[in-house]
């Protein structure tokens, strides 16, 4: 019982210190400021079809960004976790079972390809671009200048 307690406890914290985290240290720290944007794909939305769903935009947009974020921790927490899974023979340990099963996914050894394309003398391997990410990113807040002291500023508040 206590056992299970400090380890809720323990997840807890951890999943408060990962969200901290990654308020602390957002992506755009790490990101190149010279990203360059794809073009928009087609069939988009008309202006006047934006204007009128502008705050649904904006909470697809917030939900968006949230399960983004909520994505990334669970990604962190996973590699974590992974760090002393993987290092377990197969068993079962208390309530949780720990194997290892094949994938049924599979990804093209781009090696042996290089390698065959050499071997026939066929040049480089053709390769593609992938479709472009969606980013989705808190706007930041319009910046209102502080006005300029001059001299008619400064004798007001110095009577």
């Amino acid at each position: 019982m206590i056992r299970s307690v400090t380890t809720r406890a323990r997840r807890a914290f951890r999943t408060a210190a990962d969200a901290v985290r990654s308020t602390l240290i957002p992506a755009s720290l790490v990101r190149s400021r010279a990203d360059e944007t794809a073009p928009d794909p087609t069939g988009l939305l008309a202006p006047e079809e934006i204007e009128a769903r502008a705050e649904e935009i904006e909470d697809a947009a917030a939900d968006y960004a949230a399960a983004t974020d909520r994505a990334r921790s669970g990604d962190r927490g996973k590699r974590k976790a992974r760090k002393l899974l993987d290092r377990l023979p197969a068993g079962r340990y208390g309530a949780w079972t720990v194997e290892r099963v094949p994938s049924s996914r599979q990804t093209p050894d781009l090696e042996a390809i290089r390698a065959t394309y050499k071997r026939l003398g066929l040049g480089d391997v053709p390769m593609r671009t992938c479709a472009p990410s969606l980013r989705v990113t808190q706007a930041a807040a319009d910046v209102v200048p502080f006005p300029a002291a001059d001299e008619a500023a400064t004798a007001q508040l110095a009577a």
